[in-house]
């Protein structure tokens, strides 16, 4: 019996019916996550713990022991289960694309993360980046402006191999779209903060916002919806992948 589950259900004004309606899945399968402690498939821990208003690891805590933030951890699982990922990052490389050198130097600064913190995450981000290396990649695209590849992390040797890294991933695997916007293009929507959004099989989609404290994940249409239409428009300043990998090779020759 998962009898955290069954509580925060009573207390939500659910029921098995309603939540199964919510979550789009049968009522048996509610009835066997509550009866039988059954673990859901990520989405369905996601959209149910949006539901009752509960945090999903207080309700399934297993899958989510694992190194990291605990408060990034859904997400991770549904970039896991994802068959599409598009990422805006206006100031840094995506996570999914760092290399070791320019995480760990990141998150050195200001001394905001202890030591053991750094080593902690930089080990749950290289881990995160076996999705685009194992059997079922998602199709990731990232727009990423200029000025992330001219801002100095670390120094000129991390830089350098940071910048080859993005261009050995798009070389070597097609399904890794890496677009920049050029520093020449004026204000766009896209430097009102970083987003992602990702699909999953059934079609559903989810969108991460990342702040200063911690990362939000959305999943309601119209949250959707409006940021659908800021990657397009993002998107749309960006130049051509050809165009954009001859630029990252250019900066990084300047990093040398």
């Amino acid at each position: 019996m998962n009898e955290v589950l069954r509580v925060a259900l009573a207390r939500s004004g659910h029921t098995v019916e309603s939540l199964a309606e919510r979550v789009q899945v049968d009522p048996k399968s509610v009835s066997r996550w509550i009866a039988k402690g059954r673990v859901p498939h990520p989405r369905n821990r996601h959209l149910t713990a949006v539901a009752l208003g509960v945090d999903p690891a207080k309700l399934w805590p297993d899958p989510y022991r694992q190194r990291g933030k605990a408060w990034f951890r859904p997400w991770e699982e549904i970039e896991r289960e994802a068959v599409a990922l598009r990422s805006y990052e206006p100031l840094v490389v995506p996570g999914l694309l760092q290399t070791e050198g320019y995480a760990r130097a990141m998150l050195h600064v200001g001394g905001v993360n202890t030591a053991d913190e750094v080593e902690r995450i930089v080990l749950t981000r290289l881990e995160r980046q076996t999705i685009l290396t194992g059997p079922r990649p998602p199709f990731l695209v990232a727009v990423i402006d200029e000025v992330v590849l001219r801002r100095l992390v670390a120094d000129r040797a991390v830089m350098h191999d940071q910048l080859r890294h993005l261009i050995a991933l798009t070389e070597r695997h097609p399904h890794v779209q890496i677009r920049v916007i050029p520093a020449s293009v004026p204000w766009h929507t896209g430097l009102a903060g970083p987003f992602a959004l990702a699909r999953l099989a059934d079609g559903h989609e989810f969108a991460y916002l990342d702040n200063q404290l911690r990362g939000e994940i959305h999943a309601a249409h119209d949250d959707i919806a409006t940021l659908g239409r800021r990657w397009d428009s993002v998107s749309g300043e960006a130049l051509p992948r050809e165009a954009s990998i001859d630029l990252i090779k250019e900066v990084a020759q300047s990093w040398t």
